[in-house]
């Protein structure tokens, strides 16, 4: 966590939507007390229900088994309680089960077991953060500001199957390409949703999720874009408590912020022309239940999905069929097919009609197009895993030496630091050794994955965390006193994987095979550190920050496109 520019120290105790929940309390209350009559906005973005998914112990096991029935027992259940609530028409349709999503009756006890801990984790912390979420409404009551205070609450998209057909108790083989096998998941069952895992769930409680849609987060059916707006203004909306059925979007938020504040949109800012704001304002909608539709199109595309929804049609493609979990595959688009969904009638699309409407469809995807071009969706990309790992890549160019100085080179975002994945490198540094010092010379990553390297019991090592429990250790031997070079140097044999050498003055004192390397990233919000390991731990061999307590002035990271990195000396001027 950042306050404005500076990182606050890490809390393994404390849960980040608490902090933020506190924050958000400990700012209005000051912009309260200092000046009362100015307004303000905020945005308070919660992590959850994204994964990793986390909560209190205490809220896991207010829901040990609520979900024994499964996803689709849980899906019909949701659709009872949704149309109770007339958060959905009662016409409304479930659609049928995913084909790749088994069905629950079957599955061993084990897989039950599994896959029900990873709902109630789940559960538990959307009840944790609505609790949150509760502690900044009751202060703005609290202070007088509630009744006149605009408040919205969304989430960005359906809920996330890229979970896979076993969930992960490390989120990060998701992000690598990878999908988590079962042994792995259950040898973690009993600490799932605690601090030692970074779990998702089962793609079939993201289906249930997404009750009644189809499909989830990447799609563009509506299980992967049809999401909650609670609008809360009594001074502003005399409603309460009622349902609205516009069709309206994410954009359409900051125009109605803008409208309720009595702010008009400028055209140029401080000398610089601003875009266009295309969203539509929600504001004839908040005392009129039944006023026509102001929005007329939507175009939508992620990961090569597409849609257009006009005046209640929509057409849309799950491109290649290519489900969430499948993320390291690169497929073609010709033979991508759409279907067509009268949506004002058929609120859970679950009737295509595009063989019986082709006009409707080709028109359409015309209008599709025409959006696409508009704002720049096209070309379409359909490489998400590669394109992730050349992150790095665009923002280096042609840059092979990074030099990290100490003490200030700490907490920097990973795709900020130098960028070895998959190639050739070396990590390099001078230090004059007294011969009692101990640390972290650099570390990138945590306990999901990454690379440290470190002295400790006068050793030299070098730990590279793959994953489950699989790390890639070199140690020298005991080092010498005085001024002393030190380097890890990795040669590449393969695409993402290669040998590991460790070197001390010159001299190779370790090697070790990587056969299994990172492809896009090692964790979500570890950084990138010298001198210290910050947030979790990369290596199980040392606890805690370990900060090294010697004299360390500055690491080199080299990298090359070719399999090796020629050797050269040091600078002769630091240790």
């Amino acid at each position: 966590m950042w306050n404005d520019h500076s990182p606050e120290p890490y809390h393994k105790s404390v849960h980040l939507d608490q902090d933020l929940a506190d924050r958000a309390i400990e700012w209005i209350t000051g912009h309260k007390s200092i000046k009362p009559d100015l307004p303000f906005m905020m945005l308070w973005a919660s992590g959850s229900m994204h994964s990793p998914h986390h909560a209190p112990d205490s809220f896991i096991d207010k829901y040990k088994g609520k979900f024994d029935m499964g996803w689709d027992v849980a899906r019909e259940q949701i659709l009872v309680q949704q149309k109770a609530l007339a958060i959905v028409p009662e016409n409304t349709v479930l659609t049928e089960r995913i084909d790749a999503i088994p069905a629950w009756d079957p599955l061993p006890d084990e897989e039950k077991a599994l896959y029900a801990r990873q709902m109630e984790v789940f559960a538990a912390q959307m009840e944790w953060v609505d609790l949150q979420i509760g502690r900044v409404v009751a202060e703005l009551e609290r202070i007088g500001e509630l009744d006149n205070t605009l408040i919205f609450v969304t989430s960005d998209n359906g809920a996330s199957g890229e979970g896979g057909l076993a969930g992960t108790f490390n989120e990060t083989y998701v992000l690598n390409g990878l999908q988590t096998d079962l042994e792995s998941n259950l040898r973690h069952l009993d600490d799932w949703g605690r601090e030692n895992t970074y779990p998702h769930y089962h793609a079939g409680w993201a289906m249930a999720g997404n009750t009644p849609f189809r499909y989830f987060k990447q799609s563009e059916h509506r299980g992967g874009q049809a999401d909650h707006l609670v609008v809360h203004w009594p001074n502003g909306i005399e409603a309460k408590g009622e349902i609205r059925n516009q069709y309206h979007h994410i954009s359409d938020i900051a125009p109605t912020i803008m409208q309720a504040a009595g702010i008009e949109v400028p055209e140029e800012y401080n000398g610089v022309p601003q875009q266009p704001m295309d969203g539509i304002s929600l504001m004839y909608s908040f005392d009129d239940a039944d006023a026509p539709n102001r929005k007329q199109r939507q175009y939508y595309e992620m990961f090569g999905n597409r849609a257009i929804w006009v005046d209640g049609w929509k057409a849309v493609t799950l491109h290649a069929k290519r489900m969430p979990w499948d993320v390291n595959v690169v497929l073609p688009f010709e033979n991508d097919e759409w279907e067509l969904y009268h949506v004002a009638e058929d609120f859970s699309e679950s009737t295509n009609l595009a063989a019986e409407n082709p006009e409707k469809l080709q028109e359409l995807i015309e209008i599709f197009d025409d959006e696409a071009w508009k704002y720049n969706v096209y070309p379409l990309y359909d490489d998400m895993i590669a394109r992730l790992g050349a992150q790095q890549d665009r923002l280096f160019g042609d840059q092979s030496e990074f030099v990290y100085f100490s003490p200030g080179a700490v907490r920097i975002a990973e795709k900020s630091s130098a960028p070895v994945k998959n190639r050739a490198h070396t990590i390099e540094t001078r230090i004059d050794l007294r011969g009692d010092e101990e640390g972290v010379i650099v570390a990138v990553g945590g306990m999901t994955g990454g690379y440290t390297m470190f002295i400790k019991d006068h050793r030299l090592y070098y730990d590279y965390n793959f994953l489950d429990g699989v790390h890639y250790v070199l140690r020298s031997s005991p080092l010498p006193t005085g001024v002393t070079e030190l380097k890890f140097n990795f040669i590449k044999t393969r695409e993402f994987g290669g040998d590991g050498e460790l070197y001390v003055n010159g001299e190779k004192v370790d090697e070790i095979e990587m056969p299994q390397m990172h492809i896009a990233t090692y964790s979500l919000a570890e950084t990138f550190d010298i001198g210290r390991d910050t947030g979790t731990q990369v290596s199980d061999l040392y606890s805690g920050i370990f900060k090294f307590d010697g004299k360390l002035d500055r690491v080199i990271i080299t990298v090359s496109d070719e399999n090796t990195v020629p050797p050269r000396k040091l600078p002769a001027n630091y240790y």
